[in-house]
């Protein structure tokens, strides 16, 4: 009795002190590239066939600038001669015109707006045949007269005749789309704010060899 006593008090005694847990802990094991089942082969870089051979080429095509966007772009269409806010408003009207049309056009619109004195004032003041006659035959004419309108108003009452200054705000007016807002950042406001990406079919009369993987979706589509 004596013994079993003893035992039963012993047990009472311990039940109090927690065990001590015999989980170990786990250890990370670090592997050497090429080393262990977990490791990843590294993947050769992607790139395209031949792109530095057609870089290089392109470079010295380029090299004269003599292609239409060198003469008769948007940065050569406004009068580099008039007040700064004036100049800003070609600028735009320049971006708009260039949608979907080659740069020939643009520009000989372009002209024939100057000729007729081309500020926020005197678009405002002309009629919309009148308008129409002299941007025509630019691409999609009728919606463009009906965007450059709109736009003008709005730059007569809420900036006082002159263009925003960020890329936010001129993306909300009619007929801006974000490469003619990039676009008007950096030839109007001299402020580079993001790239204009060559638009359809531009884009897509690049060689092969320089295509990315991202290179992909329709042919078609909107160059604002």
């Amino acid at each position: 009795m004596s013994s079993v006593r003893a035992e039963g008090s012993q047990i009472q005694g311990t039940a109090g002190i927690p065990r001590r847990s015999r989980r170990r802990k786990s250890v990370a094991i670090a592997y050497e590239p090429g080393q262990g089942d977990r490791a990843e082969p590294r993947r050769p870089r992607w790139e395209p066939r031949d792109w530095r051979e057609q870089l290089e080429r392109i470079r010295e095509m380029r090299r004269s600038r003599d292609a239409p966007v060198d003469e008769m772009g948007v940065q050569k269409c406004y009068d580099s001669g008039a007040p700064p806010q004036v100049m800003r408003y070609q600028v735009l009207l320049a971006l708009m015109l260039s949608s979907q049309t080659k740069d020939q056009v643009t520009s000989a619109a372009m002209l024939r707006l100057r000729q007729h004195g081309l500020t926020v004032d005197t678009v405002l003041q002309m009629d919309d045949e009148t308008l129409g006659q002299i941007i025509y035959p630019v691409g999609f004419w009728r919606n463009k007269v009906k965007y450059i309108k709109q736009t003008t108003a709005i730059l007569k009452q809420k900036y006082g005749g002159d263009i925003p200054s960020t890329v936010e705000e001129l993306v909300q007016l009619p007929g801006v789309g974000p490469k003619m807002a990039h676009l008007a950042m950096h030839i109007a406001w001299d402020s580079v704010a993001g790239i204009g990406v060559p638009a359809p079919p531009k884009l897509w009369a690049l060689p092969p060899q320089l295509w990315t993987p991202m290179c992909t979706g329709s042919q078609t589509g909107s160059s604002g």
